[in-house]
């Protein structure tokens, strides 16, 4: 229910966010499930998230890399104004190395995908 994911007591179920061509700024459905992704991360300390930059296949592999960081870091910075630690985000930026779809699939692979880290041994 909703309740439970203003709450933070469940891990919100949308991991991927897609971006339309050569974008990285979040559209204001991405904030509001980071918000859900926010509450959970703030009511569960012992819980990380890795953040997954990919970009397209088009143009170079230094710009795509450059891209898919840009969009990590726009994960960041707003997961950190919602309250989450720096030390609990971590970054991976692929470029174009990770498709999610084919390589013509450009569309399925303009995205970021959260991943939930715990520390235990």
């Amino acid at each position: 229910t909703t309740a439970n994911f203003e709450a933070g007591t469940r891990r919100p179920h949308r991991m991927k966010f897609h971006y339309g061509f050569n974008k990285h700024a979040l559209g204001s459905d991405d904030v509001a499930f980071l918000r859900q992704h926010a509450s959970y991360l703030r009511n569960h300390p012992a819980i990380s998230v890795r953040i997954h930059g990919h970009s397209d296949n088009f143009g170079s592999e230094d710009y795509n890399r450059f891209l898919s960081r840009l969009r990590a870091n726009a994960v960041a910075r707003f997961l950190m104004q919602e309250g989450v630690a720096e030390s609990r985000i971590f970054m991976s930026h692929w470029g174009s190395a990770r498709p999610l779809a084919t390589p013509e699939d450009r569309a399925a692979n303009r995205r970021v995908e959260l991943e939930y880290l715990t520390m235990d041994v």
